[in-house]
């Protein structure tokens, strides 16, 4: 089956921490956010419905609603599945998940009212569900498709099995998975090897190894070893820390995009500037090697 094909901007712009997750901003500064992010090139939002206890998706769409042209210049990718124990889901009363048409149905429709959009341009299974009925989920998926209400769909979180599972029935345009020179299970469990048979970017979350490299007295030995070879490079290529751990990421043949958590535009402004570097196959190892601590088979 033909892959289902979406065009990322080189850089994703996760939205977990703008709201009640994170530093809470206000209308206006979710806008001058969202606006410094498009005046950069940077197109793509990350959502998922559960962020912010169900709220983060809202206080976004307060800023389409305000500026309806906004929507017509970026991508919004949602994540559903999950359903979180929270005042604001009362009828929630474990952790779980939840796949079921029904679900996915009124998780789209809701989205699609908080985000104050028509469509989504992604949607994305946010965890694998053991009791996932994958033809019913393909089924509503090419519903949700010809409704025009979602044009893209993926996986998050999925092994290359479960990707494959589903990929059989409807074409996947991602996997976003977490990966990292500190979470390297993508590069050796099949994960981006999966994907870059399928001709299919996977989209990264914690890029930077959820910050822990960047604490300065860190005993950890291998995050020591990684730091002194990373500053090598810094050297070399006159970069931030940051800068050399998503050139090394995107270096994959798979295509890599990394979903950016930063509330800050500069750090964004930093994390694009990483593009333009391009590190050796042997820096590249040298890094990988840091991280595992010993040579290469």
């Amino acid at each position: 089956m033909e892959p289902n094909p979406v065009k990322f901007s080189p850089l994703i712009i996760g939205t977990m921490r703008l709201g009640q997750w994170g530093i809470s901003m206000n209308r206006k500064s979710y806008q001058e956010f969202i606006e410094g992010c498009l005046d950069i090139g940077l197109l793509d939002f990350d959502h998922a419905d559960i962020y912010g206890d169900y709220t983060t998706e809202k206080e976004f769409g307060d800023v389409l609603r305000a500026i309806p042209s906004l929507r017509q210049k970026m991508q919004l990718t949602c994540k559903v599945g999950i359903k979180m124990v929270t005042p604001n889901r009362p009828f929630h009363h474990i952790k779980s998940y939840d796949t079921s048409k029904a679900h996915i149905i009124n998780s789209v429709h809701n989205s699609l009212r908080q985000l104050n959009t028509d469509y989504l341009d992604v949607l994305l299974i946010h965890r694998p569900d053991m009791l996932m009925d994958i033809h019913e989920v393909a089924e509503l998926f090419f519903e949700l498709k010809k409704e025009g209400k979602v044009l893209h769909f993926g996986a998050s979180n999925f092994n290359h099995y479960q990707l494959a599972m589903l990929n059989e029935v409807f074409p996947l345009c991602t996997n976003q998975v977490e990966a990292s020179i500190l979470h390297l299970d993508p590069l050796l469990d099949g994960t981006f090897d999966q994907c870059q048979l399928y001709g299919i970017s996977p989209t990264i979350w914690s890029p930077l190894g959820r910050g822990l490299l960047f604490e300065s007295e860190s005993k950890d030995p291998r995050i020591k070893r990684i730091s002194n070879a990373a500053h090598k490079l810094m050297e070399k290529y006159q970069a931030s820390l940051d800068q050399i751990l998503l050139a090394w990421l995107i270096k994959h043949p798979s295509g890599p995009i990394p979903i950016l958590g930063t509330t800050k535009l500069d750090r964004i402004k930093s994390g694009l500037d990483a593009l333009s570097i391009h590190l050796t196959r042997e820096e590249w190892y040298q890094l990988y090697i840091a991280s595992i601590g010993e040579d290469v088979p």
